[in-house]
C-alpha cells in the first residue's frame, strides 16, 4: 500500500514552516514511493506509530481515499524484509561519522578530524570497521565501556550480514565410518 502526501504534508515541508517533529518531516519527506511496510519499519518500528499519527493528522492520504488502482500482475522485484532492507554499508558509514561529531568534535576536535580523515580513507568493510573498533575504544575511555557497547551494538544493527559469514560453512568428512 503506498501513502500520498496531503496538500498539507506539502506547506509544511515547504521553507520556514516547522510544526512537526524531525522524525515526522523525514517521514513525509519518504513518503512518496515508499510501501507502507518500508515506513513502518522506520526508526526501530516506531515509524508505525508516526505514520498513523500523521494520517490522522491530515498529513498523509492512504488508498482508500484515492481512486482504486489496477492490481499488479506479479511483483518483478522481492523486496527484503523490512530490517533487512535498513542494513547497508553506507548506513553504517554514517552512523560511524555521526558517532565521531557527536562525541568527539566539541571535546576533541583533533581526534574527531582524525577520525574522520579515517573514515573517509576506509575503502572496504574491514577498514571502516577497524575506525569504528578505535572510535569506539575511546568511547570506552571518556564514557564507560556500556557506552561503548552499546554504540557497537547499534553498529551492528545497521551492519549488513557479511557475505564471508553467510557463504563459510564448515563441513567435516566423517574420519571413521
Amino acid at each position: 500500500m503506498l501513502l500520498q502526501k496531503t496538500e498539507k504534508a506539502r506547506l509544511e515541508l515547504s521553507p520556514g514552516v516547522r510544526t512537526l517533529s524531525l522524525r515526522e518531516r523525514s517521514l513525509l519527506l519518504l513518503v512518496d514511493g515508499k510501501p507502507l511496510s518500508d515506513l513502518q519499519a522506520m526508526y526501530n518500528g516506531i515509524g508505525a506509530q508516526i505514520v498513523e499519527n500523521l494520517m490522522r493528522q491530515g498529513y498523509l492520504t492512504g488508498p482508500a481515499d484515492l481512486p482504486p488502482a489496477p492490481e499488479p500482475a506479479a511483483p518483478s522485484i522481492e523486496r527484503p524484509a523490512p530490517g533487512e532492507s535498513l542494513r547497508s554499508l553506507a548506513g553504517a558509514r554514517m552512523y560511524l561519522f555521526d558517532t565521531c561529531e557527536r562525541l568527539f568534535a566539541r571535546r576533541d576536535p583533533v581526534l574527531a578530524q582524525h577520525f574522520r580523515e579515517a573514515l573517509r580513507a576506509a575503502k572496504d568493510r574491514s577498514s571502516m570497521l577497524d575506525v569504528g573498533d578505535a572510535m569506539f575504544e575511546e568511547v570506552a575511555l571518556a564514557a564507560g565501556a556500556e557506552r561503548a557497547a552499546s554504540l557497537r551494538e547499534r553498529l551492528d544493527q545497521l551492519l549488513p550480514a557479511s557475505p564471508v559469514t553467510e557463504a563459510f560453512v564448515v563441513t567435516q568428512p566423517a574420519l571413521l565410518e
